[in-house]
């Protein structure tokens, strides 16, 4: 039985990938991660080993070594892949957690396959806190590489977050499907705010969010999240209401 990985390089250390380490980290997950610009303190303190250049990862990692790779999609993506993937050896797994288009992610993997490099497609949801707390994961790609990355994936998801959704491109498809399905719940929630703020009387929309926070059929994260921005605009219009009023009565007394 292969021994279960518990160290991974990371590329793209941004608002997800550091956070994703600093989590990997404090469970006792070893983390080597490509740095260009200054590291943020927490992630150095937290253990972080720092590198370069590319080649750190085959120093720093055992085999088969596993990168993550968290930058913005498009093409620097798969030219990144191909630079990393000429500093592997036959094996070795990158996994492509940003925003991929599924097709490329595909035919990637055939291009990656063909030097002996596996690359796992991963969708990655939760935002910040889910990477910081608990990801949810859609994972695409074959078999061997997807069982040997499967435990440390399920370390850092959330309960119940992790899916092997699929063959190469699954993962990035399925997050897609899952983008679109959060954009739509997205504007029905703003249109829902619209109609209770044109209602003919004034309405507590805040309070009427928390309430559907309790027991609804439409409870869910974003409703979470739109609560707290409801309170926190409710919280800036009233310093804007004094400023204002606090300005006139000055120019008041001026005059």
């Amino acid at each position: 039985m292969a021994k279960v990985k518990r160290e991974y390089g990371v590329v793209g250390l941004g608002r997800m990938g550091d956070n994703l380490s600093l989590q990997a980290m404090e469970k006792g997950i070893k983390v080597v991660g490509f740095v260009r610009k200054k590291t943020r303190p927490e992630l150095l303190q937290a253990g972080l080993v720092e590198i370069k250049s590319y080649d750190g990862f085959r120093k720093n990692l055992s085999s088969p070594r596993v990168i993550f790779v968290y930058i913005p999609a498009g093409p620097e993506v798969g030219r990144v892949l191909d630079d990393i993937a000429s500093m592997l050896e036959k094996g070795d797994i990158l996994v492509d957690g940003g925003n991929s288009y599924w097709g490329d992610s595909i035919r990637r993997h055939r291009r990656l396959k063909e030097k002996g490099i596996h690359l796992v497609d991963l969708g990655t949801s939760g935002g910040v806190d889910g990477a910081r707390h608990g990801a949810c994961f859609m994972a695409g790609g074959e078999k061997e590489p997807i069982a040997r990355i499967k435990p440390m994936l399920l370390e850092l998801a959330t309960a119940g977050g992790y899916v092997h959704a699929g063959p190469p491109g699954a993962g990035r498809f399925t997050k897609l499907v899952h983008n679109g399905i959060e954009f739509g719940m997205l504007q029905a929630i703003g249109e829902g705010i619209d109609l209770l703020e044109h209602y003919r009387d004034r309405l507590d929309t805040a309070e009427v969010l928390r309430c559907w926070r309790h027991g609804s059929v439409i409870r869910s994260w974003l409703i979470d999240l739109m609560e707290v921005a409801c309170r926190a605009e409710a919280v800036q219009r009233r310093i804007l209401k004094s400023n204002i009023q606090t300005a006139v009565d000055g120019a008041e007394r001026r005059r």
